[in-house]
């Protein structure tokens, strides 16, 4: 009897620390990709706001890149490391987060014009949301296994 009151006392507090590491996830992902086009903004690497890029095929590009790296770190640095348990599937729910959120991007930048670049770029971030959470999310399974031989 004690033990079925401890489990149940215990599963709000993991209910919390999930939400909070899929959160993270996200947050430091966002942080880290608004950080870098401020930079490259202010760098004179991207026109300014609201202005079409000149070279937009190679400049999108550079934020693909970047948009990936940042992905998977976010999946492994808070998600799955965060994660109370189960370190992919945390992973894995922030990136159908993160799926969502550049599918409603991309439609609703589809038609806006060349100052949101050309139409690859946000059907390039929705095909790797997944793949990278799930790659965020795997590195840190295979280190726990790592850990435990």
């Amino acid at each position: 009897m004690s033990e079925a009151i401890r489990i149940e006392t215990a599963h709000p507090r993991r209910t919390v620390r999930s939400v909070a590491a899929v959160l993270a996830g996200i947050v430091v992902d966002v942080l880290l990709t608004i950080g870098t086009d401020l930079a490259l903004h202010a760098a004179r690497v991207f026109p300014p706001w609201g202005q079409p890029m000149i070279h937009a095929d190679a400049l999108m590009l550079l934020a693909t890149s970047y948009r990936l790296v940042y992905g998977v770190a976010g999946s492994y640095i808070t998600t799955a490391r965060l994660a109370p348990d189960q370190p992919l599937r945390h992973a894995l729910v922030g990136g159908v987060v993160g799926l969502i959120v550049c599918s409603v991007g991309a439609v609703a930048t589809w038609n806006g014009g060349p100052a949101f670049g050309p139409h690859w770029y946000p059907l390039a971030l929705v095909a790797t949301a997944m793949p990278c959470a799930w790659l965020g999310g795997k590195v840190r399974v295979m280190q726990l296994g790592a850990s435990l031989s």
